[in-house]
């Protein structure tokens, strides 16, 4: 792959990343709003998940889209560096293959699964 195309899918994942986020965000906005709304005791609720519940969880995953986002603007700064695709343990390559399932890879996959 050239650096073009390196760049291509960063950008491509930066993308599908912040329209995940921003429909998180909605969602939690969303919940937040309904649970402003409602005089439910969401602590007591028998139906199931709870408001507060659902708001961790989505919580979660919001924190979970912007610590991928900045994963990818770290891959795209090594990438600015000349460093992107080598690894940060051993300084040997990281393999195409792995770089394709996984294009914020920081390390190989001997170093990965020494961790």
């Amino acid at each position: 792959m050239t650096a073009p195309d390196l760049r291509s899918v960063l950008n491509a994942e930066r993308e599908q990343t912040l329209d995940r986020l921003a429909g998180l965000t909605g969602d939690f906005d969303g919940i937040v709003q309904a649970a402003r709304d409602s005089n439910a005791d969401d602590e007591h609720d028998p139906e199931g998940a709870t408001i507060a519940f659902e708001r961790s969880q989505v919580g979660a995953l919001v924190e979970q889209a912007r610590a991928h986002l900045a994963e990818i603007e770290e891959a795209v700064a090594r990438l600015d560096e000349g460093t992107y695709g080598v690894c940060e343990r051993c300084g040997g390559e990281i393999a195409l293959g792995r770089l394709q399932a996984r294009p914020v890879a920081r390390t190989c996959i001997g170093c990965a699964s020494a961790t």
